[in-house]
């Protein structure tokens, strides 16, 4: 029995003709040689040659690369859809380079020409190239593996013994040996022909399916999604209508009656800290117990909202992303009567929830002349006061160890009737007056719980209640197509995978009957590119295919047998492993890579 052989030499055009055998190891468009005598091309020439282009797998990476670059700017460059105020304080700051940017379109580059018109031909192209290859890998899969080249020595990998076997037992072991071994194997003629590694074409058009899903889902997601912010103190409610919301954007084909309808009312909140160590005021826990209903008309149940664990309402989830504090204070006019009490949310300035913000009194309020006006107040908060000895109000811990609240008063008009929206957490000063102390400063006090600040000439009061509420931000999300992505992507990583541990790769076995009467068996493997496993799985069946079929001595030159005792050598042994090269001019082999050009 000959050797398992490898040989890689390159032969002429004459001498490889594997024909049907060595093609369509993939499903990769042919592409035609130019002619050096073509004729014009024309319209329709041109457009033919403009969309193979366009559908080929080099173009399609080169847009999916111009895609990743082109959301570059969309990551450096404030964003309109994303902060509106960064964009304008960058506008501010940039007198020359701001209108070159809204030229091209990079303060919103994700709905700019250009970046949509990548988006559109990427997806064109995709489909263009992945629809011819899925219905020529579908026909691959219907039809049969080719048969046997004519001559099997000339492959990158081959192996022949003679054996006592009729070719009939040989082929029909062969077809059992190799359907054993998951090969689609069927007889042509006087040869078995198999092929198996189908799960790499498979894999390599799952991943650009995939690419296709992921490009829909993401589209699809941008053009219907929301994103709210709302700030809810505990005890208070949140219904998901656009009027409540303190911020709000979303895609441009998103409606009102896009949102769920859902309630939630904010029970408590809970926020734990550590206390030693270097990671002092580190949180440890955040969370929210709220009640909630679906729909108008839902019943109640009861959830526990943490970072990172949303309340997932239909296709809403609510994300606990922000905490601080919501001191309740009681504002009364000179006559004692109260003309404002509620839990005023504050805004966190550090780590250890320092606060600001600002208590308006807008209605009920007349000042000792009887005149109505409205009341501001300046407020500073820290949940643990360092004391007077600090001299700052900087909160020393997250907790409400030592909690102090500073005011300053000012009265008249806050405008907010003027018609142009004011922040809750701002006090516009324009048309207000400062209240003076006796030293004729402005009016300030620190205030501990239970405290009160009484304003000069009878203009009434403010206490600082012993009550102390906590606020929770929520962020309201609904992103459709968020699943489709997910799944997109993880069956990209599936297909690639596949595509590039997994090899196509064929295996003929051919029995004849020789001049002399004993039967002449011949196998050979062919893989789409050089590697090492095609030799090493065509010895292993070589190997067991042998102990099934097994060998007799080879004729000597001069016609004579060999002697009895000279054993055949074992296919499957490390000796066959293919560094020996055969020396007949019709067993020189034919590289992968040129019998896919046959």
């Amino acid at each position: 029995m000959s050797d398992t052989t490898t040989d890689n030499s390159t032969q002429t055009g004459d001498d490889q003709d594997l024909g049907a055998a060595g093609s369509q190891l993939s499903t990769a468009p042919v592409e035609d040689s130019p002619s050096p005598d073509l004729p014009s091309l024309g319209v329709i020439g041109w457009a033919r040659w403009f969309w193979r282009q366009l559908t080929s797998m080099r173009v399609a990476l080169l847009l999916l690369l111009l895609l990743s670059l082109a959301a570059i700017p969309g990551s450096l460059i404030p964003q309109t859809g994303i902060n509106e105020a960064q964009v304008a304080d960058f506008r501010e700051r940039h007198d020359v380079l701001a209108p070159v940017y809204d030229k091209l379109g990079l303060f919103n580059v994700y709905s700019s020409v250009w970046f949509s018109a990548i988006y559109i031909l990427l997806f064109v192209s995709l489909i263009g190239c992945i629809v011819p290859r899925t219905w020529q890998f579908v026909g691959q899969l219907r039809g049969r593996p080719p048969g046997a080249p004519r001559r099997l020595t000339r492959l990158p990998a081959h192996t022949t013994w003679r054996t006592s076997a009729d070719p009939e037992e040989v082929r029909e072991a062969a077809l059992a040996l190799l359907r054993k071994r998951r090969f689609r194997a069927h007889a042509v003629g006087d040869a078995v022909a198999a092929e198996k590694g189908y799960l790499r074409e498979l894999g390599n058009l799952a991943f650009h399916l995939a690419l296709i899903v992921m490009l829909i889902a993401f589209a699809w997601g941008q053009l219907f999604k929301s994103e709210g912010n709302k700030i809810v103190v505990e005890g208070d409610g949140f219904s998901n209508t656009l009027t409540q919301y303190d911020d709000f954007k979303s895609g441009n084909l998103f409606t009102n009656d896009d949102l769920e309808p859902f309630s939630f009312d904010v029970e408590e909140f809970t926020g734990t800290y550590e206390r030693t160590g270097p990671n002092r005021g580190t949180p440890r826990t955040y969370e929210t117990e709220v009640t909630y209903t679906e729909g108008a008309d839902g019943e109640e149940k009861n959830a526990l909202i943490k970072v990172n664990k949303p309340l997932e309402i239909g296709d809403a989830k609510v994300y606990l992303v922000s905490h601080g504090y919501a001191p309740v204070v009681t504002v009364r006019d000179g006559k004692g009567e109260i003309v404002y009490q509620d839990a005023v949310p504050l805004l966190p300035l550090d780590n250890n929830v320092t606060s600001n913000g600002v208590v308006k009194v807008l209605d009920g309020y007349r000042n000792p002349q009887g005149k109505k006006e409205q009341l501001g107040f300046q407020a500073f908060f820290v949940p643990t006061f360092g004391g007077s000895a600090s001299g700052t109000m900087l909160s020393q811990f997250p907790a409400l160890d030592y909690p102090v609240l500073a005011l300053n008063a000012y009265h008249g008009d806050l405008k907010a009737d003027s018609g142009i929206p004011q922040s809750v957490y701002q006090m516009d000063k324009t048309k207000m007056k400062e209240f003076k102390d006796a030293d004729g400063e402005l009016l300030k006090k620190l205030l501990t719980p239970g405290e009160t600040m009484t304003l000069p000439g009878g203009a009434g009061s403010i206490t600082f209640e012993k009550d102390i509420k906590e606020w929770a931000g929520f962020q309201v999300v609904q992103e459709p197509g968020g699943g489709w992505a997910l799944g997109g992507a993880l069956t990209a990583i599936g297909g690639l995978a596949a595509s590039l541990f997994v090899q196509r790769r064929r295996v003929w076995v051919r029995a004849v009957r020789g001049d002399d009467g004993v039967t002449v068996v011949e196998m050979a493997g062919l893989g789409r590119s050089e590697s090492a496993k095609v030799p090493e799985e065509l010895g292993d069946l070589a190997g067991t295919l042998y102990e099934r079929a097994p060998g007799v001595p080879d004729p000597d030159p001069d016609g004579a047998p060999e002697p009895d005792g000279t054993p055949p050598e074992d296919p499957g042994a490390p000796g066959a492993s293919g560094t020996t090269t055969s020396t007949d001019t019709d067993s020189q082999a034919v590289p992968a890579e040129g019998a896919e050009q046959q």
